[in-house]
């Protein structure tokens, strides 16, 4: 048997709406945990631990939002009203206030934790409270109400989860889809006081709601006209050099910059903050990651894979050999390729070769196109962001150079770039012994290149390769000797034992954040 609450006076429609605002903030409390998580995944990279602080620290907050909400219960509609405003006006600004605290103070993960843990207190708040007005509308058995008001949360939650990487972020990007989010939130919280409860609230604590609602929205509006302003701003301030293009993809931060120098033109290329190439030594490192591996090219022409590289860098030296066959570059992010098919300051130094007909460019998962792809290659060449980013782990792993040895051809070689042995000894060595664990045999080698230091290489086979070159054309840097040279390693950075990193046990993501995170 129920009971209609006197105090409202369409019972029915009370209850759907009700359960229709718990559908809405479930969706924008799921928005802003994945907001949070992104962020993270894009600002400091390991998106496993981002993923862990964020939903840990909201989990355990949201327990004691729960708690903290029975006091309020006597006038559950207007605390809900004030933690819905409050609850919008803090995640909708949240990855605006993070990317402030990340750009400018260099606080990032303390002020994630305390955002995280204010936005899963006034969300654990919600669903007690609001379980107090269902009861209001109508009164029923309490297993009942409860599994009303969790269908709705938890289907509101799958909307909300849904939404943020095919609507919010390919049509608002992060700081405005998290602004849009707020907007909702408060209007979702605004229309239950106003249009449900609004005979139940008193006149003042009517205005004062209304005004409230007025400052928040409006809040949330300059925040949306001014986003664009904001993270150019805050952007630059990331970076030494005036940043000239920039592009925030499904996958990376894309940036680039440029200045004037007493070398020249110094232009940079960062993925997610990491520094790509600068055009002033850039020359050296795609000179040593190609040419070596490209003696390995038969004389009646053999056929190419380069993985990543979508700047057309390594491709440029790839398509100088008059004896090339078929040649593939794979690039995860269709922007990149974009971006080097079309930006001048990416042109003139691939010097087109992204757009050079010889090349047949895939926009594919390193990792999917391999486990699709049946066809065998004279030349790998492995040209990935380095492994510090949960993401790029897997394109280090055992399985991933297992995959790539089955498409060797035979007689076939290897080359991956292998980050720093002098900065980063353990992860570089742990990349040679997670190839040799695929089945390669290996011959490590090392360049001095000025923007990142001392850099190796990997060159692997069926067969332990040799370091040669044949370049069809003078090289700037890399000859014989250099490649000679680049074969032995100082006392100071000899070998060391290191197991290998699988897809189970990334190792290697371990062993790049702790090395590289001291420098």
């Amino acid at each position: 048997m129920t009971v209609e609450s006197p105090t409202v006076p369409n019972a029915r429609f009370a209850r759907a709406a009700l359960l229709g605002v718990v559908f809405v903030c479930a969706a924008c409390g799921l928005a802003y945990e994945l907001a949070l998580i992104s962020l993270g995944s894009f600002l400091i990279g390991n998106t496993a631990t981002q993923a862990s602080i964020v939903l840990a620290v909201m989990v355990f907050a949201m327990g004691v939002g729960s708690l903290a909400a029975k006091p309020l219960q006597r006038h559950a509609a207007a605390a809900f009203a004030i933690i819905e405003l409050a609850l919008a006006l803090l995640g909708g600004l949240s990855v605006l206030a993070l990317y402030a605290a990340f750009a400018y103070l260099s606080i990032y993960t303390s002020a994630l934790i305390v955002v995280a843990f204010v936005l899963g207190l006034l969300i654990g708040a919600e669903i007690p409270l609001l379980m107090v007005l269902l009861q209001r509308i109508r009164k029923q058995e309490a297993g009942s109400a409860v599994a009303d008001m969790f269908a709705a949360d938890y289907i509101g939650a799958l909307i909300g989860g849904l939404c943020f990487p095919f609507l919010l972020l390919p049509f608002f990007g992060q700081l405005r889809g998290a602004l849009v989010v707020g907007l909702v939130n408060a209007a979702a919280g605004a229309f239950l006081i106003f249009v449900v409860f609004g005979r139940v609230l008193s006149r003042p604590k009517l205005i004062a709601l209304g005004t409230a609602t007025l400052a928040v929205v409006a809040a949330l509006i300059a925040g949306l006209v001014m986003s664009g302003w904001f993270e150019v701003t805050a952007r630059q301030a990331l970076y030494r050099d005036p940043v000239v293009a920039a592009e925030r993809t499904a996958y990376q931060d894309i940036v680039i910059t440029e200045r004037r120098t007493a070398l020249g033109r110094d232009t940079r290329l960062f993925l997610n903050g990491d520094l790509q190439f600068s055009s002033i030594d850039e020359y050296r490192y795609h000179e040593a990651l190609v040419h070596p591996v490209m003696s390995a090219l038969p004389a009646r022409g053999g056929s190419v894979l380069v993985l990543g590289g979508g700047d057309g860098l390594a491709l440029r030296e790839v398509l100088t050999y008059p004896n090339l066959g078929p040649t593939t570059l794979v690039e995860l992010d269709p922007e990149m390729v974009r971006l080097g098919r079309t930006d001048p300051r990416l042109t003139s130094l691939n010097r087109g070769s992204m757009n050079d007909p010889r090349a047949n460019i895939v926009t594919a998962d390193a990792f999917s196109w391999l486990r699709d792809n049946q066809s065998r290659f004279d030349v790998i060449i492995i040209d990935m962001p380095d492994p510090d980013e949960t993401a790029t782990a897997k394109l280090y792993s055992a399985e991933f150079y297992a995959m790539v040895r089955g498409h060797l051809a035979t007689g076939g070689r290897v080359v991956v770039q292998s980050g720093s042995p002098y900065f980063a000894p353990q992860s570089f060595w742990c990349i040679g012994s997670t190839l040799a664990e695929a089945g390669f045999q290996t011959t490590p080698y090392h360049v001095d290149v000025p923007s990142f230091g001392d850099w190796g290489f990997y060159l692997a086979g069926f067969q332990r390769p040799s370091l040669t070159m044949t370049a069809p054309r003078e090289t700037r840097f890399l000859t014989p000797a250099v490649l000679a040279a680049a074969g032995v390693f100082p006392a100071d950075r000899q070998p060391r034992p290191t197991p290998p990193s699988t897809l189970m046990d990334p190792r290697i993501l371990r062993y790049a954040q702790s090395e590289w995170t001291a420098y």
